[in-house]
């Protein structure tokens, strides 16, 4: 989930990471959330593809 949430976040000048927008921080959460809701169905495919996540698409 770290992986997916470093990639809706910016570096500006003054070095604190900011997120991009209200709607992707919309779209991370609700991306959060399904994660959650499928805990165990990630395990079992987690089973035969180590460290598998579904994916995020940044469409920013």
């Amino acid at each position: 989930m770290y992986i997916a949430y470093s990639a809706l976040r910016t570096k500006p000048k003054n070095g604190k990471p900011d997120l991009l927008s209200k709607e992707l921080t919309q779209r991370y959460r609700g991306y959060q959330t399904a994660c959650n809701k499928y805990r165990a169905e990630i395990a079992e495919i987690q089973k035969y593809i180590p460290g598998w996540l579904p994916p995020f698409e940044l469409k920013a």
